[in-house]
């Protein structure tokens, strides 16, 4: 923290930078959109149906323009 990175740590950043950013878009949509990261419940089978859930949705949200982002090539 409060240091520059390396230059082992900047190759290390761009090797994986373009995986971490597919995921981590998809769990700052659950976020954004559907006030993901809050538990409403106590249990983790409860936490794991709520995860479950909020990953539907956010899938179901991004189809139709997934749909017609395909259709049109």
């Amino acid at each position: 923290k409060n240091k520059p990175l390396s230059n082992w740590e900047k190759k290390f950043n761009k090797l994986i930078g373009k995986t971490r950013f597919k995921v981590e878009r998809t769990f700052g949509g659950i976020k954004r959109w559907f006030n993901g990261g809050v538990a409403r419940y106590r249990g983790l089978a409860k936490m794991h149906t709520q995860n479950l859930m909020e990953a539907m949705c956010y899938n179901l949200y991004r189809s139709p323009r997934i749909v017609m982002s395909n259709s049109q090539k």
